[in-house]
């Protein structure tokens, strides 16, 4: 069986040379997405179910990529397979993870290799399959500018068609009553850093770009590694396992006081599940900003089998009576940095508990150093004033992850991976991406047609979060309602 064949979508907007005026009599599709990342490919895969729903989704890529650059051989994801596009709102649909492997033949090798989870680039090709297959999501459209038409009720979006070189070949103008943003993260280097690494000529480069970097890294006399988390951990594990035994030359460091496993205990992950989302989004915002850097180990830990690796690296090189040449220290901040000759990096540091300062040098940097959300007040544009903000001026997002806006707006905006201060640790977990998909989508459905399509737990944790018990309860959907009597 093969994935299915997209067919031509005869509601898609028309780009022409042209001024965009030319498509003013377009139907507007009911929702329109902006990127196509995992989130937004989730929410197109659950849409695709609903019967009479429009839908589109742009991305300014030529295809659907995950983290490329962090492709290493034999990484794995952190989260089950069960938390694909789909299955946790809807285990029966066509785009499943498991439908996926079927359709490549390949459903029994899975069966008995008892993978729980499965390698990042088995999940990047699955996202691949989906998003080839799938007739709403359009690739080679970069979107320039949101506006909102009171008169008409409805949203206009100018976009870009791209070709195969990103240079414009296009404009065009889609009409959408409602939008939900995917946009992303982006990589994050840290201000000190920052020249370093936009000067072509130094290997400093952020892990997101690791594996097409990798071999002039490993080509330095020394390479340093700057951060805590999976990304770090899977870099520093790859750069050692490459390297001579004693001959290593290679540094780890960390702001956080330890190289930490992630919290993977089963009560422990419930922080990850509907209702721990619900409490945290009804706590007060300082309490809320208080939170999120506490729990770091949520989500910037490193899991245990990577651990575990490193460790047994690392001793098997002692077996002949020495020690590698690997320096693993946490704690340690980069205060500033600079240039050393054309190819030397000097790195001014201070470590949090001594107090204490002092410089290296090395010949490479990979910054395994997070990513950040992407601000959307440049896409929003012209809606930036109708975009009501908290006291840190952060987009107020509802329990139903959309924009809180003026009134004189009628239509609907979500917002997906951008909610992190309203939602907390899980906003960026791959295990809510199903369950967020169908509360925005039965969202709008209950808006467009006054019922909701995919029926969601009442409860999904054990854990009460709250004294009040809300966090069991206070399900944001009215199937919740109904099963409550």
């Amino acid at each position: 069986m093969n994935a299915p064949t997209a067919p031509e979508d005869p509601t898609a907007p028309q780009e022409s040379a042209a001024a965009p005026q030319q498509d003013r009599e377009q139907e507007p599709f009911d929702l329109l997405g902006v990127g196509i990342g995992p989130f937004n490919l989730s929410l197109a895969a659950l849409a695709d179910a609903v019967p009479g729903l429009t839908a589109a989704f742009y991305d300014q890529r030529q295809d659907f990529h995950w983290h490329p650059g962090l492709l290493v051989d034999g990484a794995t994801l952190q989260v089950p397979f069960l938390a694909d596009l789909v299955t946790l709102a809807d285990p029966a649909s066509r785009w499943s993870f498991l439908n996926f492997l079927k359709s490549r033949e390949r459903l029994f090798p899975f069966y008995f290799a008892e993978r729980f989870h499965v390698h990042r680039a088995e999940y990047d090709a699955y996202c691949r399959w989906v998003a080839d297959a799938l007739p709403s999501t359009h690739f080679g459209r970069q979107v320039d500018t949101v506006r909102w038409d009171e008169e008409r009720g409805r949203f206009e979006v100018d976009h870009t068609q791209l070709d195969v070189h990103g240079e414009a070949e296009a404009l065009g103008r889609t009409y959408a009553r409602h939008l939900v943003l995917g946009i992303g993260t982006a990589p994050y280097v840290p201000e000190p850093l920052r020249p370093l690494a936009d000067a072509p000529t130094l290997p400093v480069v952020h892990s997101a770009d690791y594996v097409p970097q990798r071999e002039r890294l490993l080509a330095a006399e020394h390479i340093t590694v700057i951060g805590s988390g999976q990304s770090g951990a899977e870099v520093f594990l790859d750069l050692l396992r490459s390297r001579t035994p004693g001959r290593e030359a290679i540094t780890w460091l960390a702001r956080t006081p330890a190289f930490a496993p992630m919290e993977y205990s089963r009560l422990g992950l419930e922080h990850f599940t509907p209702d721990y989302t619900r409490y945290f989004h009804g706590l007060p915002e300082p309490v809320r900003d208080r939170l999120v850097p506490q729990q770091w180990q949520l989500h910037k830990g490193i899991d245990t089998e990577t651990i575990t690796a490193i460790h047994d690296e690392l001793y098997r090189r002692t077996l002949d009576g020495g020690w590698p040449d690997a320096v693993l220290t946490p704690g340690v901040t980069v205060r500033t940095a600079g240039r050393i000759g054309t190819t030397g990096i000097e790195l001014h540091l201070e470590h949090a508990d001594q107090g204490t300062r002092t410089r290296m040098v090395t010949s490479a940097v990979v910054l395994a150093t997070g990513y950040r959300e992407r601000p959307l007040d440049q896409l929003l544009g012209p809606l930036h004033p109708y975009v009501l903000r908290d006291a840190a001026g952060r987009p107020r997002i509802d329990a139903r992850h959309r924009l809180e806006l003026d009134r004189r707006i009628t239509g609907r905006v979500y917002v997906q991976n951008a909610e992190r201060h309203t939602h907390g640790v899980g906003a960026p977990d791959l295990g809510l991406a199903a369950w967020r998909s169908a509360v925005i989508l039965n969202d709008l459905t209950g808006l467009l047609t006054g019922a909701e399509h995919y029926p969601l737990p009442a409860r999904t944790a054990f854990t009460t979060f709250g004294l009040d018990g809300a966090a069991a309860c206070d399900v944001p959907t009215r199937t919740a309602a109904l099963r409550r009597g």
